[in-house]
């Protein structure tokens, strides 16, 4: 694991493989669990004043990256190895950028019993063993045989506030999800809300999925989730969120999506990179409640963007990564080809809200800067439950109306006049990939301000696909809306293009 993977999102340090036994036993007496358990936990949770996190460690704990990085769980602890059951559990240890504590139980037969810290459970390398007793966990990670039959993938991890993150076949870790975001983007200090506990239900041999339960807490709510994890070539987490807020929350995040996007063809300017790419996502999807499809490249902005997509009942969001080709990227090391797309796909009635992009500036692929989630309409009241349930679905990407084609790269330079931008956008599948190079298409293009000229459509050979292209002119406009989209007689022929151009 590179210093990168750690510092950007904080998940996922790594093992050497291989599979045990969990030597901890029961810190306490079995508890009754049943269905309500977390969410009243959470309503009591939330009637009560915050109390922050136990972050007090031993003075040896009280590291950097690279002795953090050297605190390895045993794998030969493995919760439920040898049991022959589809999933293992390994923990993350408290430390460097996770000091808070996370308490962690099983549950068994409508029964929680909590897991008892040790540090037996852990290699040091070349550190003391910590000393001060029960120190819990800083996090868990789930593994299965994703890839094949005979090896305990790691499928997912916990680990850091709420964060969590996961992979599906053949793909590696890249973006994160969160349980709840409060303040992103907005003026003034984010807060970031915890995972202060996890159940985790045994799965039975042979089953197809496993469940964890999440306890939420944070100065503005507490919260109470549910993931059934599905794993796969498209791996699945059910999730259900009871938020229950301390205080009127008016612009809160719901299902919030985390990535890094540091520059691509369509924002190269002072770029001095070998490569052509760097991101673990290019462009933030939507299939809104009028079944509109669109997409919006991202990018990394001179300061801090803001961009709300109103509507009511999405259908889904997502970020995505939709450039497969490591000639797209040309990194050996990060392979951000293999990187997941990830797609929410809300259940149930979300009323009206806006699907919220934020984007930070960034000088560098160590940081996350790019944060996506639905932001509900009306305040969400202090003393209330609000239920919020939806779908992620951890993808190598995602169909949503197959009909239309898909903006597969989005390129924007020099036009021969001064003070011109060429755009040129590469379009694929769908009908319009069915259609003769001589069909009649129009190029529908459309800007709030500024001037547009030569909109052109016509069909690329060389991807077989088709290329949509049109100069822009800003004319002393700062921040201008950009709308693209092929059509015939018929209707739309691809999915709605959308950028916002700012100098």
């Amino acid at each position: 694991m590179e210093r990168r993977e750690l510092l950007k999102a904080g998940l996922s340090l790594p093992l050497l493989g291989g599979l045990g036994t969990l030597g901890a036993a029961a810190a306490a007496t079995a508890k009754g669990f049943d269905a309500d358990t977390v969410a009243a936990l959470a309503r009591q949770l939330a009637a009560r004043a915050y109390q922050p996190p136990d972050t007090s460690l031993p003075e040896t704990l009280q590291v950097g990256y690279d002795q953090y990085r050297d605190i390895r769980f045993d794998p030969a602890q493995a919760l439920w190895r040898g049991d022959g059951l589809p999933f293992q559990l390994q923990f993350f240890h408290r430390g460097f950028l996770f000091p808070n504590r996370v308490d962690v139980s099983l549950v068994e037969n409508g029964a929680a019993t909590a897991l008892a810290y040790s540090p037996q459970l852990f290699d040091f390398k070349n550190m003391p063993a910590p000393e001060g007793g029960d120190l819990g966990f800083a996090g868990f990670r789930i593994h299965t045989p994703l890839n094949r039959p005979d090896y305990y993938d790691e499928l997912c991890a916990f680990l850091g506030a709420s964060y969590f993150r996961a992979v599906a076949k053949g793909l590696g870790y890249g973006l994160s999800a969160r349980g709840l975001a409060l303040g992103s983007g907005d003026p003034g200090p984010e807060e970031f809300p915890l995972f202060k506990r996890f159940w985790i239900e045994r799965p039975a041999a042979g089953a197809s999925h496993i469940v964890v339960h999440a306890l939420l807490d944070s100065p503005s709510a507490a919260a109470a989730f549910r993931f059934a994890i599905t794993p796969g070539v498209e791996t699945v987490f059910d999730v259900r969120m009871r938020l229950y807020p301390r205080v009127t929350l008016s612009r809160a995040g719901i299902a919030p999506l985390t990535s890094m996007f540091e520059f691509d063809a369509g924002d190269r300017v002072g770029v001095d990179d070998y490569r052509p790419a760097v991101h673990d996502s290019d462009g933030l999807a939507m299939l809104n409640g009028r079944d509109e499809q669109l997409w919006r490249p991202l990018r990394n902005p001179a300061g801090v963007q803001i961009s709300g997509f109103e509507d009511r009942n999405p259908r889904g969001f997502g970020l995505m990564q939709r450039k497969r080709s490591y000639t797209d990227y040309a990194d050996t090391e990060a392979r951000y080809q293999n990187r997941p797309s990830l797609w929410v796909e809300p259940r149930g009635d979300w009323g009206a809200g806006a699907v919220t992009l934020v984007e930070i500036p960034t000088a560098d692929e160590y940081h996350d800067n790019i944060v996506a989630f639905w932001r509900p309409a009306a305040p969400l009241a202090a003393g209330r439950e609000y239920r919020f349930d939806y779908r992620l679905h951890w993808c190598r990407d995602h169909s949503w109306q197959p009909e239309l084609a898909v903006v597969a790269m989005t390129r924007i330079g020099a036009a021969p006049q001064p003070g011109t931008r060429l755009v040129v956008m590469e379009l694929a599948g769908g009908r319009l990939a069915k259609l003769p190079p001589t069909a009649k298409v129009d190029a529908d293009v459309w800007a709030s301000n500024g001037r547009i000229a030569n909109p052109v459509i016509y069909a690329n050979p060389e991807t077989g696909g088709w290329r949509l292209s049109f100069e822009f002119t800003p004319a002393g406009e700062r921040d201008v809306e950009l709308h693209a989209r092929a059509q015939d007689a018929r209707g739309p022929l691809s999915e709605t293009w959308l950028y916002r151009w700012t100098p």
